[in-house]
Protein backbone atom coordinates (compact mmCIF):
# COMPACT_ATOMS: atom_id res chain seq x y z
CA UNK A 1 0.00 0.00 0.00
CA UNK A 2 1.19 3.41 -0.83
CA UNK A 3 0.82 7.27 -0.06
CA UNK A 4 2.61 10.09 -2.05
CA UNK A 5 1.77 13.52 -2.59
CA UNK A 6 2.80 15.42 -5.83
CA UNK A 7 2.83 18.60 -3.86
CA UNK A 8 6.24 17.42 -1.04
CA UNK A 9 8.24 14.46 -0.90
CA UNK A 10 8.02 12.17 2.15
CA UNK A 11 9.98 14.08 5.23
CA UNK A 12 10.17 16.76 2.99
CA UNK A 13 8.51 20.49 3.80
CA UNK A 14 4.62 21.10 2.55
CA UNK A 15 4.24 24.13 0.26
CA UNK A 16 2.65 27.11 2.05
CA UNK A 17 -1.06 26.88 -0.05
CA UNK A 18 -1.76 23.79 2.25
CA UNK A 19 -1.17 25.58 5.74
CA UNK A 20 -2.87 28.54 7.69
CA UNK A 21 -0.55 30.49 6.81
CA UNK A 22 -1.37 30.15 2.92
CA UNK A 23 -4.72 28.44 1.81
CA UNK A 24 -5.03 26.00 4.11
CA UNK A 25 -6.45 23.30 1.60
CA UNK A 26 -5.59 19.59 1.91
CA UNK A 27 -2.72 18.49 -0.23
CA UNK A 28 -3.17 16.32 -3.21
CA UNK A 29 -2.87 12.94 -2.25
CA UNK A 30 -2.17 9.67 -4.57
CA UNK A 31 -3.23 5.96 -2.98
CA UNK A 32 -2.02 2.78 -4.72
CA UNK A 33 -1.58 -0.50 -4.39
CA UNK A 34 -4.40 -1.64 -1.95
CA UNK A 35 -5.05 -5.15 -0.51
CA UNK A 36 -7.44 -7.00 -1.99
CA UNK A 37 -8.91 -7.98 1.48
CA UNK A 38 -9.49 -4.16 2.33
CA UNK A 39 -13.04 -2.99 2.24
CA UNK A 40 -12.46 0.45 3.35
CA UNK A 41 -9.59 2.86 4.16
CA UNK A 42 -8.71 5.60 6.71
CA UNK A 43 -6.81 8.60 6.25
CA UNK A 44 -5.34 10.36 9.52
CA UNK A 45 -2.93 13.79 9.80
CA UNK A 46 -1.47 14.19 12.65
CA UNK A 47 1.51 16.39 14.29
CA UNK A 48 3.09 14.47 17.51
CA UNK A 49 5.50 17.42 17.62
CA UNK A 50 2.42 19.62 19.47
CA UNK A 51 3.64 21.90 20.71
CA UNK A 52 6.87 22.20 20.75
CA UNK A 53 9.29 19.51 19.10
CA UNK A 54 11.90 19.77 21.62
CA UNK A 55 9.32 18.79 24.69
CA UNK A 56 6.20 17.64 22.85
CA UNK A 57 3.30 16.80 24.61
CA UNK A 58 0.56 16.00 22.69
CA UNK A 59 -0.46 14.36 19.31
CA UNK A 60 -2.61 16.77 17.73
CA UNK A 61 -5.04 15.67 14.78
CA UNK A 62 -5.79 17.94 11.88
CA UNK A 63 -7.66 15.85 9.52
CA UNK A 64 -9.49 12.47 9.90
CA UNK A 65 -11.21 10.78 6.67
CA UNK A 66 -12.59 7.18 7.09
CA UNK A 67 -14.48 4.83 5.25
CA UNK A 68 -12.60 6.26 1.66
CA UNK A 69 -13.16 3.30 -1.16
CA UNK A 70 -10.96 0.46 -0.77
CA UNK A 71 -9.12 1.48 -4.42
CA UNK A 72 -6.18 3.52 -6.04
CA UNK A 73 -7.47 7.20 -5.98
CA UNK A 74 -5.92 10.44 -6.51
CA UNK A 75 -7.37 13.33 -3.68
CA UNK A 76 -7.24 16.91 -5.19
CA UNK A 77 -5.68 19.50 -3.10
CA UNK A 78 -9.09 20.69 -0.85
CA UNK A 79 -10.96 17.90 -1.86
CA UNK A 80 -14.36 17.82 -0.74
CA UNK A 81 -14.97 14.73 1.06
CA UNK A 82 -18.35 14.88 0.71
CA UNK A 83 -18.16 13.87 -3.05
CA UNK A 84 -16.61 10.72 -2.56
CA UNK A 85 -19.30 7.88 -1.87
CA UNK A 86 -19.47 6.57 1.57
CA UNK A 87 -16.59 8.59 2.62
CA UNK A 88 -16.87 10.71 5.83
CA UNK A 89 -14.84 13.08 8.42
CA UNK A 90 -13.99 12.70 11.63
CA UNK A 91 -13.02 15.69 14.03
CA UNK A 92 -9.62 16.90 14.12
CA UNK A 93 -8.39 18.64 17.73
CA UNK A 94 -9.94 21.63 17.09
CA UNK A 95 -13.39 20.39 17.67
CA UNK A 96 -14.63 20.77 13.65
CA UNK A 97 -14.95 18.80 10.75
CA UNK A 98 -12.42 18.93 8.00
CA UNK A 99 -8.73 19.73 7.46
CA UNK A 100 -6.29 21.85 9.27
CA UNK A 101 -3.18 22.75 7.77
CA UNK A 102 -0.09 23.20 9.63
CA UNK A 103 0.56 26.13 12.26
CA UNK A 104 3.31 25.33 14.56
CA UNK A 105 3.94 27.71 17.07
CA UNK A 106 7.67 26.74 17.43
CA UNK A 107 9.95 24.75 15.24
CA UNK A 108 10.06 22.25 12.42
CA UNK A 109 7.09 19.65 12.99
CA UNK A 110 6.51 16.60 11.39
CA UNK A 111 2.71 15.87 9.73
CA UNK A 112 1.93 12.40 9.35
CA UNK A 113 -0.01 11.25 6.76
CA UNK A 114 -0.96 7.97 7.70
CA UNK A 115 -3.15 5.62 5.35
CA UNK A 116 -4.87 2.41 6.72
CA UNK A 117 -6.52 -0.07 5.08
CA UNK A 118 -9.43 -1.82 6.87
CA UNK A 119 -11.28 -5.46 5.99
CA UNK A 120 -14.58 -3.36 7.29
CA UNK A 121 -16.07 -0.15 7.09
CA UNK A 122 -16.76 2.05 10.28
CA UNK A 123 -20.06 3.45 11.63
CA UNK A 124 -20.58 6.26 14.01
CA UNK A 125 -23.28 8.35 14.84
CA UNK A 126 -21.34 11.82 15.29
CA UNK A 127 -17.87 12.45 13.74
CA UNK A 128 -15.46 10.21 15.47
CA UNK A 129 -12.29 11.45 17.47
CA UNK A 130 -9.18 9.95 16.68
CA UNK A 131 -9.23 7.90 19.72
CA UNK A 132 -12.31 6.02 18.89
CA UNK A 133 -11.62 5.81 15.31
CA UNK A 134 -8.02 4.01 16.12
CA UNK A 135 -10.33 1.89 18.84
CA UNK A 136 -12.75 0.68 16.41
CA UNK A 137 -9.81 -0.22 13.59
CA UNK A 138 -8.38 -2.14 15.89
CA UNK A 139 -8.18 -5.50 14.56
CA UNK A 140 -9.12 -4.65 11.29
CA UNK A 141 -6.29 -3.22 9.56
CA UNK A 142 -5.05 -5.24 6.66
CA UNK A 143 -2.23 -2.55 5.58
CA UNK A 144 -0.86 0.61 6.21
CA UNK A 145 0.87 3.38 4.55
CA UNK A 146 2.51 7.08 5.49
CA UNK A 147 4.24 9.90 4.01
CA UNK A 148 5.59 12.74 6.32
CA UNK A 149 5.31 16.43 5.90
CA UNK A 150 7.30 18.81 7.71
CA UNK A 151 6.71 22.79 8.10
CA UNK A 152 7.57 25.69 10.07
CA UNK A 153 6.40 29.03 9.81
CA UNK A 154 7.62 31.38 7.60
CA UNK A 155 7.27 34.83 9.26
Amino acid sequence: MKISSPAFADKGFIPIEYTQEGEDLSPPLVISDIPEAAKSLVLIVEDPDAPDPENPKLIFTHWIVYNLPSQPMELAAGQDISQIPGAKEGLNDRGTVGYIGPRPPIGTHRYFFKLYALNTELSFERPPQRKEILREMDGFIVGSAQIVGLYKLTA
